[in-house]
């Protein structure tokens, strides 16, 4: 079983690269973000490796880290999540980004990737939501944040802040964050306009 390779990029295709390894050549499929990071042409690289194997094929998957191999193969778990969707959903989303996103359940991050519905995205979310703590540091605040905005419970003024954020474009987590911080800086007691102007200078950072 392939756990790793090192060796130099050959080639690159739409959804693969061909890495040589001591002039054997080894065609691995990996996420767009995972090409995207990896060097030019003749340089070295490393990838870390799941290997499939079926009666009429071996096909090599590559990551650029041991978490984005683990939410792979979580992914998989999920029903209506086949290897083509867990990498489309890498490639939009970096392990920390989907960790966070299962984390405090916003299913319109996940959602973006290319193939991924609704219902796949809620599936995702519900399925894999224990397993967040244990591949991304989720910051206790947001996810608390986001749990009492969901079940109605969170002041009217981080609730109507977070909600403006969105309505402006932001993602619900992305939104969430920044309203958090906007409440380490500003104090339990700040208005909805405050919450705002905060959230809006965090993300612009």
């Amino acid at each position: 079983m392939i756990g790793k390779l090192r060796g130099v990029v050959d080639s690159y295709g739409e959804d693969h690269v061909i890495l040589d390894v001591q002039g054997v050549g080894y065609l691995v499929h990996c996420s767009g973000r995972t090409l995207q990071a990896l060097p030019g042409i003749g340089e070295a690289a490393t990838l870390f490796i799941e290997t499939f194997v079926r009666e009429d094929m071996i096909r090599l998957y590559g990551f650029a880290s041991p978490a984005e191999k683990s939410w792979f193969m979580l992914l998989l778990n999920v029903q209506g999540v086949g290897t083509k969707v867990a990498l489309n959903v890498l490639s939009i989303l970096s392990p920390g980004e989907l960790a966070n996103a299962v984390a405090v359940g916003d299913k319109a991050m996940v959602a973006r990737a290319n193939g991924v519905g609704p219902k796949v995205a809620a599936r995702i979310v519900i399925e894999l939501k224990d397993k967040a703590p244990g591949f991304a540091s989720v910051d206790p605040m947001v996810a608390g944040l986001a749990g009492s905005i969901e079940d109605r419970s969170a002041p009217a003024p981080v609730a109507d802040a977070v909600s403006a954020l969105v309505n402006l474009g932001y993602a619900q987590l992305q939104a969430s964050v920044a309203v958090a911080a906007a409440l380490r800086e500003a104090g339990e007691g700040a208005d909805t306009a405050r919450l705002i102007r905060l959230g809006l200078r965090e993300l612009a950072k």
